[in-house]
């Protein structure tokens, strides 16, 4: 059985953070690390410390924001239904990449992002949780010993 569950503007809220603070912090973290020297695994300290620089605290703080948003809508919907919102992600970091950190975007990446939510709007169609079917109240049933012969 599918239960359709309607949205609250508390839930939509929700869902528009989860498609807003993934890419904005992915953003935050591009812009901040375009501004500091290559970091190697074999230095953590400068990894370190890039996570005290601005763009890249806000960046953390913002995907921190992100799973927190997505956790509580996991909560109330199923995966096929959240997912998508995270989806629509890559449109927003295409815009923020092309208008504001200045990146080219080809026509075939364009053509890419479009698909993808085209894609996204069927996925997002339906049900926002499937109804799981309850679990009988049985009481505990006697364990079966089963014989050494039937194990063979």
């Amino acid at each position: 059985m599918v239960a359709h569950h309607t949205l609250s503007p508390r839930r939509y809220m929700i869902l528009g953070l989860v498609a807003v603070c993934a890419p904005l912090g992915d953003t935050c973290l591009s812009r901040g690390m375009t501004r500091l020297p290559p970091i190697t695994l074999a230095h953590p300290g400068t990894l370190i410390a890039a996570v005290f620089t601005p763009w890249i605290a806000l960046g953390i703080a913002l995907l921190i924001g992100f799973f927190a948003s997505y956790l509580t809508a996991l909560s109330w919907a199923d995966l096929t239904f959240v997912l998508p919102a995270t989806a629509f992600g890559n449109v927003i970091v295409a815009l923020l990449s092309r208008f504001w950190l200045q990146e080219a975007i080809s026509m075939q990446r364009w053509a890419g992002i479009v698909l993808i939510t085209l894609g996204v709007g069927f996925v997002a169609q339906g049900p926002s949780m499937t109804e799981r079917p309850a679990e009988p109240a049985t009481e505990a049933e006697p364990a079966v010993e089963v014989e050494e012969e039937q194990l063979r």
